[in-house]
């Protein structure tokens, strides 16, 4: 049982790319990535002399301009007000990549003085390799100010309309759909729905080329700060053109929606839930969920994972157990974390079977619900990553069937830490993990098809997500293709595809098509964080 491991606490971000870093993993960590000690400051400036690293602890904290406020992960103490510089924040992040980075030996030494910012060194600080499909291997590499992640990590809450985004294409002739929506938003307020199609915001067409109309594009899209307002023109599904003024606020994600008992023809009963983000306010939305499932005693289960881009591999791995129970799990790990060579080995990431307090990250010992189920149906999309793409290769590593409904998950087979600096939060790729059975390559991809002949295919029907119907409706394509197979043991006969394939558009593409458009909002939920819990307390309820 969880509440009797004997855990450190240690952080991880595992991709979907990321955090399992994005858009995904578990384990242990370096005591570098950890320390919130603060050395002190240095007496001159550091000296950057290629292939010599001191120790990352050396520049920890000394920045270039005393950043005001308190820091959340330092017991809210004041940001340290010691002398530094530019050049020490990057040195601070060049030593911290060498002594982490998955694939150190792939980042070329450049000299810190060559760059003209903290940020554009950052940047570079990473592989260039590709994968075999032609993909870079490291597409999970960014930052962000240390408030917002905590915002959104420990309450949920961003900013925006309540809008969450799928791209057809992002490049002219660009198709940008509403994928679905949070409870109570400005966008749901105003009367917007799933399948509405962008055709202009604040006068500028969605297919517009140019540089600035592009900047416009994706500052009204996906970068609005509370208080911002746009002006949309939206084609809905039945051809209605619609005009709306958006006003952007604090939005509280809502990440558990559509939690429903759908009884077959045959009389099975399905559960079936949508599950947006592995963020730390949906454990009690997905616990009551199960609750649900178990008093209407369900024969399956449909978790809807297709815009799930990760988060806690905590709330990942607690979701695993909910579905298996303990008889399925109790002699098996989650996910074992792999690290470069500088790094120990980690003990492998439990199935968590009690409740976590994820504002101290520590077991309550309330035991979870569970289904005792030995198969669960997943929907996916390409926007299916990193904890949600764990979730399916971690039940797969205990032999939980899964049957994957929907399109090939995003690839992010890797972890992340978290780690501030100077007010920012920095992710860089330094592991990656597998299941019991030791698979985790799948950095192409989780691929669902009837026929399973290789490692990264999972058993299941390859469908386009359908966006003409709303989600949890039982005609919806995905749903629809998950009850037939629950009552046929096979994938539906689909003659005609319902819309055009969800795609990413690599660098490559743009520079042919056009230039594209950037959705990089909530980048927390599209990653892994993989820190640990730490055992229930003594005394705590058993």
């Amino acid at each position: 049982m969880f509440k009797n491991n004997k855990l450190a606490l240690a952080v991880f971000l595992a991709a979907s790319g990321m955090s399992l870093s994005g858009c995904g993993g578990g384990g242990g960590g370096s005591s570098s990535n950890t320390d919130t000690t603060n050395p002190p400051p240095t007496t001159s400036e550091p000296t950057w002399t290629a292939g010599v690293f001191e120790p990352s602890s050396e520049f920890k904290d000394q920045c270039a301009v005393p950043r005001t406020g308190n820091d959340p992960y330092n017991d809210n103490q004041p940001y340290p007000d010691t002398a530094g510089s530019e050049f020490t924040e990057k040195m601070w992040l060049r030593s911290w990549s060498d002594e982490t980075y998955l694939w150190y030996d792939e980042i070329e030494d450049n000299d810190p003085d060559n760059f003209s910012s903290v940020a554009a060194y950052f940047d570079q600080l990473k592989t260039f390799e590709t994968t075999d499909s032609g993909a870079y291997k490291d597409q999970f590499h960014f930052s962000r100010p240390t408030e917002e992640y905590f915002q959104e990590s420990q309450s949920g809450v961003v900013s925006g309309y309540g809008i969450n985004w799928a791209f057809i294409s992002n490049v002219p002739p660009r198709e940008l759909r509403v994928a679905y929506l949070e409870s109570d938003s400005p966008a749901a307020n105003a009367g917007l729905q799933r399948g509405d199609t962008i055709l202009m915001v604040d006068d500028v067409s969605i297919d517009t080329n140019t540089q600035q109309g592009v900047d416009i594009l994706n500052e009204a899209l996906f970068g609005p700060t509370a208080g911002d307002s746009h002006n949309f023109v939206v084609r809905s599904n039945d051809g209605t053109e619609k005009s709306f003024t958006l006003v952007a606020g604090n939005i509280t994600q809502t990440p558990v929606q559509n939690v429903d008992t759908i009884t077959t023809g045959d009389g099975t009963k399905v559960g079936y839930m949508q599950f947006n983000s592995h963020i730390s306010i949906a454990q009690p939305e997905l616990i009551s969920a199960v609750n649900k499932f178990k008093t209407d005693n369900i024969d399956e289960l449909v978790i809807d994972l297709r815009y799930n881009g990760g988060g806690l591999l905590a709330l990942s791995s607690q979701l695993a157990y909910m579905i298996a129970g303990p008889a399925n799990t109790s002699d098996y790990f989650y996910y074992q974390v792999i690290e470069n060579d500088k790094q120990p080995e980690s003990d492998p990431y439990p199935f968590i079977d009690i409740e976590v307090d994820y504002s101290t990250f520590e077991g309550t010992g309330n035991t979870l619900p569970d289904l005792n189920l030995s198969k669960v149906y997943v929907l996916s999309t390409d926007n299916t990553c990193s904890a949600s793409e764990a979730l399916i290769n971690g039940l797969k590593g205990i032999d939980t069937e899964v049957v994957l409904i929907g399109g090939k998950t995003c690839g992010k087979p890797y972890g992340f830490t978290p780690t501030h600096n100077c007010a920012t939060t920095y992710y860089t790729i330094q592991l990656t993990g597998v299941n019991y059975k030791g698979f985790g390559e799948y950095s192409d991809g989780l691929v669902p098809t009837p026929s399973p002949q290789f490692d990264a295919d999972v058993k299941g029907c390859e469908l386009d997500d359908d966006f003409n119907h709303q989600l949890g409706d039982s005609d919806e394509t995905l749903l629809s293709a998950a009850l037939y197979h629950i009552e046929n043991d096979s994938c539906p006969v689909v003659t005609q595809s319902v819309t055009a394939k969800q795609a990413t558009t690599s660098s490559y593409a743009a520079d042919e098509a056009g230039i594209a458009l950037k959705a990089n909002t909530t980048l927390y939920k599209n990653n892994m964080d993989l820190t640990r819990p730490l055992p229930a307390k003594e005394g705590d309820n058993e």
